[in-house]
C-alpha cells in the first residue's frame, strides 16, 4: 500500500519539478530572447558603446548640470537589490516634517521653486524606490537649473523636455512622464558640458 502511493507521489513531484523548474522556464525565456530581446536583458542603455543604465530602473543624478531623479528609499538610493518604500503614510509626522520638508527646502534652494507649487513627486518616494521617471512638471521646473549650469538656453532645454514626455501608455494608462536618463543623455548630446 505504502509503495502504490509513496512512488506515485515521488515521480509526479518530479515531473512537477521538471516542467515548472526547467521545462516552462526555458520556453519563456527563449520565446522573450526572440521576440522581445531588449526588455528581456533589461533595457539597456548604451552611450559610445559603453552601457551606462536601464531605462527601466532610475539612478541617481545630483548634478546641477542634469536633471534629477525623484527621491529614492530603496538602500541608499535606487538600490535595485533594496527595492522598497519609506512605508510611512501621510499621517506620519516624521514623512512630512522631516523628509518632505527637507526635499521642500532643497526645491526651494536649487531651483527656485515656490512652496506650494512643488510637484508632488519631486518631494516623495515611489513605492519601488526604483522609478525611472518624473513627471513633465518636475522636469520643467528644473529647467532653469540645468540651462544655467551649462550655458545654454533655457528655451532651448525646455523645447528638449517637451520632446521627451512619453504619454500615456496605451493611450490610457498611467500618466505622462519623462525618463531621466534617457533625457540627461539627451542633455549631454544637445548641450555638451564645458570640460573644467
Amino acid at each position: 500500500m505504502l509503495r502504490k502511493q509513496v512512488w506515485p507521489a515521488i515521480a509526479m513531484t518530479l515531473l512537477l519539478c521538471l516542467i515548472t523548474g526547467a521545462i516552462y522556464p526555458g520556453i519563456v525565456t527563449g520565446v522573450s530572447q526572440l521576440i522581445f530581446s531588449r526588455q528581456a536583458n533589461g533595457s539597456l542603455v548604451s552611450v559610445n558603446g559603453q552601457v551606462v543604465g536601464s531605462e527601466l530602473i532610475g539612478q541617481s543624478f545630483t548634478q546641477p548640470y542634469y536633471f534629477h531623479s525623484r527621491p529614492s528609499a530603496a538602500g541608499s538610493g535606487y538600490d535595485a537589490t533594496a527595492s522598497a518604500g519609506t512605508n510611512k503614510g501621510p499621517t506620519d509626522l516624521k514623512l512630512a516634517d522631516t523628509l518632505i520638508a527637507e526635499m521642500v527646502d532643497s526645491a526651494v534652494a536649487q531651483d527656485g521653486a515656490a512652496k506650494g507649487a512643488i510637484p508632488s513627486d519631486m518631494v516623495t518616494r515611489s513605492a519601488s524606490g526604483l522609478d525611472p521617471h518624473i513627471s513633465p512638471a518636475n522636469a520643467r521646473l528644473q529647467v532653469a537649473r540645468v540651462a544655467g549650469a551649462r550655458a545654454a538656453s533655457p528655451d532651448a532645454v525646455l523645447a528638449l523636455v517637451e520632446r521627451r514626455i512619453e504619454g500615456r501608455q496605451f493611450g490610457f494608462f498611467g500618466e505622462p512622464r519623462v525618463n531621466v536618463l534617457m533625457l540627461n543623455i539627451a542633455v549631454d548630446s544637445a548641450f555638451p558640458r564645458r570640460q573644467q
